[in-house]
């Protein structure tokens, strides 16, 4: 079995190639049914944030489960693989499992730290798992990732001093604004980004929040932990004029705020500086609108350059991660070989099983009732234990063979030569 990550980022796609193949919340359980009906895909799990659309999957054909999933991403967007290819990065095996624990680990972020993906890829896992779309493979893989991304975090100090994307939106508003004090924001959208924006925005000096939401009921809920105001979501551009700062982050499949009512809105400030800052994906906000004078529109693109501050202060850190990330990537290569050998073992066994089983009822009926129960027990255990130790040379042999890379080839050769069937690998529990 081999696991197969197909995806993008912001290191391989710009947004707007991102959000073309964003999946929606609502979306994410018909995906990953078609994921888990492909032909060549046996496991899957989507994650899809802001910053990266990824497939995990588990697959017995490793050039015709990359070939399916790059198809699936490309058919159910529909995107031209054309247009996708050159954005899509595909790792199978080691390189594959080692992306995902970075990932967890959030050593692979935008901002190498920050606390918010291991929740998402959480999200996504527990979304696939509630789905039927894991099994034996991805479940254990996805809890060694966890575990990994939980040692980086408690042996290493790169957690102490993370920041999300969102503090790096409030780092850079600091550089516009040079102070955020007394300063007014609107958060469009009650989402965890939001909610981060405006807690990063309030420690930080800014007075009013002002939330707006397509349920009235969330953006007041949202709106109360700051003590701001809600207002509803079909009249949020008429308050425009009276906020210094704009955060958006909605699930919306367009634009929810265009140039006319910023351009509106910025002839009411008598030309005040304003600053938008969409951390959505699909983009909530206009582009055209930083053609507008005295407006700062930056998205999770333009966020690269503030954190590239926190990179050269976690160097170290990140190092020490990656030394835990490499060690439990080769601990769970280890566990996936042995899914190779324990049927192996197991077929070998029960093979020769058979036969004692066979041979023994033979010469047991032989004797009749010439032979007491004593003896009968004796040659039972004589008859288990040559079973034992011929089998005891193979046992080793095959259990030797989790580490050799070509497992698959000297299994094969080990059931030919003993006549062994092919089964499936052990269930969830066994071992």
């Amino acid at each position: 079995m081999e696991i197969i990550v197909v995806g993008l980022s912001h290191k391989s796609a710009p947004v707007d190639i991102r959000e073309k193949v964003a999946f929606a919340p609502d979306c994410i359980h018909e995906a990953l049914h078609t994921v888990r009906s492909l032909e060549h895909v046996q496991e899957g799990v989507i994650v899809s944030t802001c910053n990266r659309v990824e497939v995990y999957a588990a697959s017995r054909q490793r050039e015709q489960g990359v070939e399916s999933l790059v198809r699936f991403m490309s058919e159910y967007h529909g995107v031209p693989l054309a247009d996708l290819r050159p954005h899509l990065y595909v790792q199978v095996g080691p390189e594959a499992v080692r992306h995902v624990f970075r990932v967890a680990s959030s050593l692979d972020s935008m901002v190498v730290g920050e606390p918010q993906i291991l929740g998402q890829v959480k999200d996504a896992y527990d979304v696939a798992v509630e789905g039927a779309a894991t099994g034996l493979v991805l479940n254990r893989f996805m809890h060694k990732a966890f575990s990994a991304a939980k040692r980086v975090r408690t042996e290493t100090r790169i957690a102490q001093s993370a920041v999300s994307v969102s503090f790096a939106a409030v780092e850079l508003a600091r550089k516009i604004f040079g102070t955020l004090q007394g300063k007014s924001v609107m958060v469009i959208g009650a989402g965890e980004m939001c909610e981060l924006a405006a807690t990063h925005l309030v420690e930080n000096g800014v007075r009013d929040v002002v939330v707006t939401n397509r349920t009235l009921a969330r953006a007041e809920t949202l709106a109360a932990k700051f003590a701001g105001r809600a207002v509803a979501f079909d009249e949020f551009a008429r308050h425009l004029p009276e906020v210094d700062i704009v955060v958006s982050s909605t699930g919306a499949p367009h634009f929810v705020l265009g140039v006319d009512a910023v351009k509106a809105a910025m002839k009411v400030r008598k030309q005040k500086p304003v600053f938008l800052i969409d951390i959505a994906v699909p983009r909530d906000i206009d582009p055209r609108i930083n053609d507008l004078p005295n407006v700062y529109l930056y998205d999770v693109d333009d966020l690269t350059g503030v954190v590239e501050a926190n990179k050269k202060e976690r160097a170290k850190e990140a190092d020490k991660a990656e030394a835990i990330v490499l060690e439990d990537v080769q601990s769970f290569l280890s566990w996936l070989k042995t899914l190779e050998v324990t049927p192996a073992i197991r077929a070998l066994r029960e093979s020769f099983e058979t036969i004692r089983r066979a041979e023994l009822d033979k010469t047991l009926k032989a004797f009749g009732d010439d032979l007491t129960q004593k003896q009968r027990k004796s040659l039972e255990a004589m008859s288990q234990a040559i079973v034992n130790k011929i089998l005891h040379r193979p046992t080793l042999y095959l259990k030797g063979l989790a580490d050799d890379p070509e497992v698959d080839f000297s299994v094969d050769a080990v059931r030919r030569l003993f006549g062994l069937q092919e089964e499936n690998p052990p269930e969830e529990g066994e071992r």
